[in-house]
């Protein structure tokens, strides 16, 4: 088939800045894959704000959509793996860094990306988990793998009210472990409690600037979205035996500490990555969003608002300058 369709596309101009626009596009100027979706939901994630101000870590080449979200449904497929008419996600990969993404209507990938909806999950239910709950589970995975169960104390959270930070709370919460949430907007204090937080941390109260190599051994484990200092505060904080899963770097991608923690406390330090976790595993922790681990259909709609394509800039803005909260999805 050919078809037009709209689509966000960031363009490079000649002096290195970066314009947003919306535009008419044609289904043959998708990149090749064997799976065409139809998007009718894509939410927003940190790296797609990244793409849309010329990133070259995340978005090599412009003129380019963003959109690392996508649940859809198949339009044409060329492998039996997947039918017309069949719901699926796809989250990840190069979509929406180097491949065209999600805030369009269509999109065009490889099968390999494809993940059928899970039964008991609507296509909004899996944009509002999307990349961000995917990170989440495989963080809470990590710590699981660690010997960290909820008999063993606090699990702090960092960067609480971001997309994985408000879902690691939630998801953490329904698993029966006590939640610490750390975070730099004290008035989503209410939220963050609504949802599952035992107690609040304000971000500028925690942090610790001192030439300490540990602090009060305090929390079981934590999952941090943050990074640079946040993450080496919460390493000298760690009990005996904890362990932290680290996913993000909004604050800053260095992390200055000390091999304390390791070798005193015999913590560990886990890396998460969403981008390229093998299918297997992607498959696993959407069978558990859609089950064990499912949040209440109230907790989600806490979670999450809702905004159209057009509203896709201004948004990306707002996560720019720190001021987004939980998760955005996007109706295509």
């Amino acid at each position: 088939m050919s078809q037009n369709f709209k689509a966000l596309v960031i363009s490079e101009t000649s002096e290195k800045k970066y314009i947003r626009s919306f535009e008419q596009k044609n289904t043959d100027d998708l990149p090749a894959g064997e799976v065409l979706i139809r998007v009718q939901y894509s939410s927003l994630n940190y790296k797609d704000a990244l793409s849309s101000i010329g990133n070259k870590g995340v978005t090599r080449k412009y003129p380019h959509t963003p959109g690392i979200d996508a649940a859809g449904v198949v339009i044409e497929s060329s492998v039996p793996t997947f039918r017309q008419g069949d719901a699926v996600v796809v989250t990840s990969y190069d979509l929406g860094m180097n491949t065209a993404g999600a805030f369009a209507e269509y999109i065009r990938v490889p099968a390999a990306w494809v993940l059928p909806l899970p039964n008991d999950l609507t296509l909004l239910n899996a944009m509002i988990y999307g990349t961000a709950g995917l990170t989440a589970g495989l963080c809470i995975r990590a710590l699981q793998q660690q010997g960290i169960t909820p008999d063993k104390g606090e699990i702090l959270v960092s960067g609480a009210t971001g997309g994985v930070g408000i879902l690691s709370v939630a998801l953490l919460a329904k698993l029966g472990y006590t939640v610490v949430a750390l975070t730099g907007k004290p008035e989503a204090s209410d939220l963050l409690m609504s949802i599952g937080a035992n107690r609040m941390i304000n971000r500028a109260t925690f942090e610790d600037n001192s030439p300490k190599p540990l602090l009060k051994s305090t929390y079981a484990g934590a999952i941090d979205t943050v990074g640079g200092n946040i993450l080496a505060s919460i390493l000298k904080s760690l009990q005996y035996g904890g362990a932290v899963a680290a996913c993000g770097l909004v604050a800053s991608a260095d992390l200055h500490t000390s091999v304390f923690p390791f070798i005193l406390r015999a913590n560990a330090l886990v890396g998460i990555d969403s981008a390229e976790c093998p299918m297997p595993i992607r498959e696993a922790i959407w069978q558990h969003l859609a089950s064990d681990w499912r949040l209440s259909d109230d907790t989600l709609a806490t979670l999450h608002q809702i905004i159209t394509l057009e509203q896709v800039p201004e948004k990306l803005d707002l996560m720019l300058a720190g001021k987004a909260w939980g998760k955005v999805v996007v109706a295509i």
